[in-house]
């Protein structure tokens, strides 16, 4: 029996290699004579460069670069000669984790380290720049990205604006003649998991804002100061950032990379497919367990365990998700490849419990998936 783990991180607990770990220290002793093959995923967001790493190979690059909130960081990112590769995780420079969640607020958070990181890259021999888009503390249009790239955002004085969503108000000029030279040799790609436009109801400010500690006046704000940078690019520039799909992702650096930078938007899983080894090792599986932290209405559109079924479907495989919670509104996942949906909790507990014993959580619930799978085979070898 083949048994294809294929998890997603669960934040701010487990990342996706750990997860995959996890269930399989749990099937293992139940299921003896199965071979199981590991295959950490990601959606674009935190754990991209990881997944890469982990299925590709390659090299891991350190830098100290700019939080968020403009403290210091020690940021990565991956470095593949043999494919001329670069990937890099917005999250690891610029993730809302790295903020205390006591003083979290969308309007002076910066993107500005992972432009510093997308400069390190630069300087290895590299002919593509993969960017997963997910998991930022930010809502600055990509303003500290372009300022690091050398772009000039200045205000009515001929000042460079702080690049923060705040900064965006003082907005009059945006010069792209400085970037640096060395991107027009390259191919950026942006990996994202979501295709929000970057303003309006279904925008970045909207949707992610008070997930990144923003307040009702801080997203008003906000708001209008995305609309004030769409307008300066498109009267300036001749470039419209606004309402293409993924323009809204992380906190509106997909306008950025997208609609100034010329980079390709991709749906994150798809294009981590699309670079590896999965599909053949998943049409190969007896069994597939992948899984995220919480699954929801939201997990259908271009979230790992949905594009992993779709994949699995088509196979004629069964799928079961493992979840940290487990929302409303999942019936459709059932339509698209899903068997079962798993919560991996014993019963009602804190976030911080939950978060902590997700590891343990994860086991002693792969050991019961397990058991059903062993039952399951038995009957049909004595059928």
């Amino acid at each position: 029996m083949h048994i294809v783990i294929a998890p997603d991180s669960f934040k701010e607990s487990l990342n996706a290699r750990h997860v995959a770990q996890a269930v399989e220290a749990g099937m293992a002793p139940i299921l003896p004579h199965a071979r199981f093959s590991q295959l950490p995923m990601a959606d674009g967001g935190e754990g991209y460069a990881q997944s890469f790493l982990d299925q590709i190979g390659g090299e891991r690059y350190h830098y100290e670069v700019t939080g968020p909130d403009f403290r210091p960081v020690t940021a990565e990112f991956v470095i593949n000669r043999e494919h001329r590769l670069a990937v890099i995780d917005v999250a690891s420079a610029s993730g809302l984790p790295l903020v205390p969640q006591n003083v979290r607020n969308p309007r002076h958070t910066t993107s500005l380290g992972t432009g510093e990181l997308i400069r390190a890259a630069l300087d290895h021999d590299i002919d593509e720049i993969i960017i997963g888009l997910g998991g930022s503390a930010t809502n600055d249009a990509g303003a500290g990205i372009l300022t690091a790239l050398g772009a000039k955002l200045l205000d009515g004085a001929g000042h460079p604006i702080t690049p923060t969503g705040e900064g965006l108000g003082a907005l009059m000029t945006i010069d792209l003649d400085t970037l640096d030279s060395r991107l027009k040799a390259v191919t950026l790609t942006a990996a994202c998991d979501v295709d929000n436009p970057l303003c309006g109801p279904h925008g970045a400010t909207t949707i992610f804002g008070p997930q990144k500690g923003g307040q009702e006046e801080d997203i008003r704000v906000l708001e209008q100061y995305l609309h004030r940078f769409a307008s300066i690019c498109h009267l300036q520039l001749g470039q419209s950032v606004c309402h293409f799909s993924g323009a809204g992702a992380a906190g509106g650096i997909g306008a950025a990379l997208g609609g100034l930078l010329g980079a390709r938007l991709e749906p994150g899983v798809d294009l981590l497919l699309s670079r590896t080894q999965a599909h053949s090792l998943l049409a190969n599986a007896d069994w597939v367990i992948t899984g995220e932290g919480r699954v929801d209405g939201q997990t259908q559109h271009g979230k790992v365990p949905a594009a992993i079924a779709s994949i699995a479907q088509a196979y004629q495989i069964p799928v079961v998700v493992l979840a940290g919670s487990v929302g409303d509104d999942c019936e459709a996942l059932y339509q698209q490849g899903v068997t079962a949906i798993f919560p991996i909790q014993a019963g009602p507990c804190e976030l911080s419990d939950a978060l902590m014993n997700s590891k343990k959580n994860l086991i002693r619930t792969s050991e019961n998936i397990a058991r059903m799978i062993r039952l399951s085979s038995h009957r049909a070898t004595t059928a």
